[in-house]
């Protein structure tokens, strides 16, 4: 079964619809590549797909062991290259809202650094990733 449907609205807009549960969402690109800059652009979709899916096993991981991550945030900065451009370099800043155990950290952090997004980027994007805890 197809995952998705992009439709391309007109003046360098898109909107993608998840065929499953029928949300929406737009794409504009950012100023700096004649867009507006009103909505994610698809290399900001790219990036934050790395924060979402490090979350998501994260989440996972911590369920399994009855931790708690709620509150938890990820920050992404995407850094862009050119010739050809590209996505170059993805910061990700992991925040946890709790304290835990050097034993816990670790399960934390390796389930980040090994969720399928994480591995689906290509090796030449650079992946800088920060882990803070209260």
């Amino acid at each position: 079964m197809a995952t998705s449907t992009i439709t391309y609205l007109g003046d360098l807009r898109t909107e993608a619809t998840h065929l499953q549960s029928g949300e929406k969402i737009i794409t504009d690109p950012p100023v700096d590549n004649k867009g507006k800059g009103e909505a994610f652009s698809p290399t900001d979709l790219l990036a934050t797909s790395l924060g979402n899916c490090m979350l998501t096993i994260m989440g996972i991981a911590a369920r399994e062991r009855d931790w708690n991550i709620e509150g938890t945030t990820c920050t992404i900065t995407k850094i862009m290259a050119a010739e050809p451009r590209r996505v170059s370099e993805i910061h990700a800043e992991v925040s946890f809202p709790y304290s835990f155990s050097d034993k816990e950290k670790a399960v934390l952090e390796h389930a980040a650094k090994t969720c399928p997004v994480f591995y689906s980027l290509h090796p030449d994007i650079r992946k800088i990733i920060t882990f803070k805890y209260q």
